[in-house]
């Protein structure tokens, strides 16, 4: 079996294989401070910079009524604001990604900044009397840059920079040449799904239910398909193909025509890999290209499943079928993982449920769920507070490690 370079964790011989209770899957309560303290504070990929590779181009980004907007300014430097006028609120920009010739121009008032946010001008300036312009610049967002990928966060919060955070992926990265990728043509995926974000997390962090639920994962690279728990939320899956010819028409094929990668490390070589960390995030690289995908709740039962896929420039009609057959291979799988959430949500408001029994091909879910606790200890609670107490109690129980630490 294939080595990789970084340290893994061991998984215990005895530990705890328990879940998070119920509750915690839809407490609108809890839901609150998963945003306060979760997702606004933890680091989110907006983008790659080859989608905006022109001044005036930018991706928007929205997160639990936050909204940002990442841009390329005349000097080709790539800052993240509030997408936010500063006179009346309104998005200076509307949709997913677009471009500003020379200008921000609100489409309310008509105010108008420059591309690196400050303000240019207000409309008919003098109705309101003295007004410093420096004052109303757009408002800036925390933005760091990692092998070409976009990351923001919204408030500072308990990561490292990202450089540090994703360290120990970063010589693949290197392999990958993520900074050399190019956007597949149309707009980023997106699609609603009726269940808990922890719903999703719970089915895409093990890899226990391949060999059932996913017969073209399975039958591509089920033999070979190993999940790795790092420090500080990061996990890493991977699985190699190509040992057999596959029997299903997309991964037969797919097999046939990957040209591989005889150019990466031979860890990476005829592999899909797949890079976590979290709260929400998944790098998926395989030898075609890259996407990046994320669970982004909208409320305590809803979640917004959307990514962005990316191909290598000067991509050849081989590597371009290789890559439609993956997708193919990769549509079924996310439709099937779609279910299963539904499924594993539907359960945590059933009489019957008595929680999880966590095989030890599923301990990322403990994982995950250990971060969590970490930052909202409320859900090691079996029962739910009284959901007015639920902030409170959380206050309390975080108060008491800070004591213990």
């Amino acid at each position: 079996m294939t080595k990789l370079p970084f340290e893994t964790l061991t998984i215990p011989n005895d530990w705890d294989r328990s879940g998070l209770p119920a509750w915690t899957y839809h407490s609108k309560a809890l839901f609150e401070l998963e945003r306060e303290k979760l997702f606004l504070t933890h680091w989110q990929v907006a983008g790659h910079e080859c989608d905006i590779p022109n001044p005036g181009d930018w991706l928007a980004f929205d997160l639990l009524g936050e909204r940002a907007v990442v841009m390329r300014a005349q000097d080709h430097q790539i800052r993240a604001f509030h997408n936010l006028c500063r006179h009346r609120g309104a998005r200076v920009v509307d949709g997913d990604k677009g471009h500003c010739k020379g200008a921000i121009v609100c489409p309310f008032h008509g105010w108008v900044y420059n591309l690196d946010g400050t303000l240019r001008g207000a409309a008919q300036p003098k109705s309101f009397g003295e007004m410093n312009r420096e004052n109303f610049a757009l408002k800036p967002i925390e933005m760091q840059v990692f092998h070409g990928l976009i990351f923001i966060r919204f408030s500072p919060g308990p990561q490292p920079d990202v450089a540090t955070l994703l360290a120990p992926f970063a010589a693949d990265f290197v392999s990958y040449r993520l900074t050399d990728l190019v956007p597949v043509t149309g707009p980023n995926w997106s699609t609603d799904l009726p269940v808990n974000w922890k719903s999703v997390r719970d089915v895409d962090n093990e890899g226990y239910h391949v060999a059932l639920a996913h017969p073209g994962l399975q039958d591509l690279y089920g033999r070979t398909y190993r999940d790795f728990h790092l420090e500080g939320g990061l996990s890493m899956s991977i699985g190699w193909f190509g040992d057999v010819p596959g029997r299903l028409w997309s991964v037969r094929n797919y097999v046939k025509t990957s040209p591989g990668s005889p150019e990466l490390p031979a860890h990476l070589h005829n592999a899909w890999t797949y890079y976590g960390f979290f709260p929400n995030t998944v790098l998926a690289m395989t030898p075609e290209g890259m996407q990046f995908y994320h669970d982004i709740p909208l409320t305590e039962g809803m979640t917004r499943l959307s990514g962005r896929s990316y191909r290598r420039p000067n991509e050849t009609r081989r590597q371009r079928l290789a890559r439609y057959l993956a997708y193919r291979i990769d549509r079924d799988t996310s439709a099937e993982d779609r279910q299963l959430s539904i499924w594993s949500n539907e359960s945590m408001k059933s009489s019957a449920f008595e929680g999880f029994h966590l095989s030890d091909l599923e301990y990322g879910v403990r994982r995950h769920h250990d971060e969590l606790r970490q930052v909202l200890p409320v859900v090691t609670l079996s029962n739910s507070p009284p959901e007015d107490q639920i902030a409170a109690r959380n206050e309390e129980m975080s108060c008491q490690v800070k004591a213990w630490e």
